[in-house]
């Protein structure tokens, strides 16, 4: 069992985060992390209060064999096959997080200690089926902290309203546009609404919108810096935060709105917005730029830990930096755009890259789990 306290919590520069209503959470899981008590220091020392993974957290996790040794032994010996030996590993590893943050859920009524773990990537274009696998997932775990983290492509929308509706948390994930935002939060509005019509309890129902960031600049900047103007290099590095900061402004309008209120009214949590792929990229800039530059109340941030380590040392955390900023954002964007780089091309890009990039990853651990089974001798087709 954590004990939190103000005398075990020593990074000053998270605390003034976590003060100024932003959640931090962690970016990355092991075994070797969680065994290590690694997980539980984050938590006591650094204010970590959740844990996001994906599938290639997962692959260079599992895919190092370290700490997994005993578990491929004996599902080798069970002659599983190597989907059904990643869900058992992943879902352990997500199962013993939850248990560390366990009291972090109980304290903030499960608002955090949230662990986050993906449905098959393979799936984000098949709507059934990512429904079913959210109810696997869900079970595996058997945690009431697990989120289930649904990719927010157009498949994915009715996922996250089916899930929602059956009363299981969601993180939404890979959102890069404004408009495809607006849809993540109409579909968890709509997710609330079955769910109120079946007579769930609207207040266990929890949602973080994973809004991606350093990605946006990655693509646009490079962009930017081939048309090598003076005009287009002085607007690399803000269309990210501009992006980010819009989305945080939609946010507010929808969760403010009359059909809000209603849910609202019912108990229901509003959907977090949750800051991610918030490493920086680009080496001239500031490795906490993603986090000094992007703090409002009631978000989530959740770092890579290389990230966390910059902003406990070095991170300038003054306040809120987003919501007097949106005329700022727009004319950033819209200065991007009448240099002819197209914005609607640029996210639709970013999120099919990112989808891909998880299949990827996805492949490359099944392809090391194959390996490590059929090294103790056993078939793992």
């Amino acid at each position: 069992m954590i004990k939190v306290t103000e005398a075990t919590a020593t990074a000053g520069a998270l605390k003034r985060l976590s003060d100024e209503g932003v959640s931090i959470w962690l970016d990355d899981l092991s075994r070797k992390r969680i065994e290590s008590g690694n997980l539980a220091e984050l938590v006591a020392t650094k204010h970590v209060v959740g844990v996001t993974t994906n599938p290639s957290i997962f692959q260079a996790a599992i895919g190092s064999g370290a700490g997994y040794e005993e578990q491929l032994s004996d599902l080798a010996a069970r002659g599983v096959t190597v989907d059904e030996a990643v869900r058992m590993m992943t879902t352990a590893d997500v199962r013993a997080a939850a248990d560390v943050l366990r009291p972090v859920y109980d304290a903030t009524g499960g608002r955090d200690g949230r662990v986050s773990i993906e449905v098959d990537p393979r799936l984000a274009h098949n709507t059934r089926a990512t429904v079913a696998e959210a109810r696997q997932l869900a079970w595996l775990v058997d945690r009431p902290n697990v989120m289930i983290k649904i990719p927010a492509t157009k498949a994915g929308l009715p996922a996250i309203t089916e899930v929602i509706a059956l009363g299981i948390s969601v993180n939404v994930t890979l959102i890069f546009s404004l408009e495809r935002y607006r849809e993540v939060m109409d579909a968890y509005l709509a997710g609330l609404e079955k769910a109120a019509k079946k007579g769930l309890d609207l207040s266990t129902i929890h949602s973080v919108a994973s809004f991606f960031v350093s990605r946006v600049d990655s693509e646009i900047d490079k962009r930017l810096t081939v048309l090598g103007t003076e005009q287009a290099l002085a607007l690399k590095g803000r269309a990210a935060l501009a992006n980010a900061r819009l989305a945080y402004q939609a946010y507010e309008e929808v969760f403010s709105g009359a059909r809000w209120n209603s849910l609202g009214g019912a108990r229901a949590n509003r959907q977090r917005p949750l800051w991610a792929s918030t490493g920086v990229k680009d080496p001239a800039y500031k490795d906490t730029l993603y986090v000094d530059d992007l703090v409002a109340p009631g978000t989530v941030n959740t770092m890579p830990e290389a990230t966390l380590n910059a902003t406990a040392d070095h991170g300038g955390i003054t306040g809120d930096t987003v919501t007097g900023g949106y005329a700022q954002a727009r004319a950033d964007l819209a200065a991007v755009e009448a240099l002819g780089i197209s914005y609607d091309e640029v996210v639709r890009q970013l999120e099919d890259e990112g989808v891909a990039k998880f299949e990827v990853a996805w492949q490359d651990l099944l392809d090391a789990v194959t390996k490590s089974l059929n090294s103790k001798g056993v078939d793992a087709e």
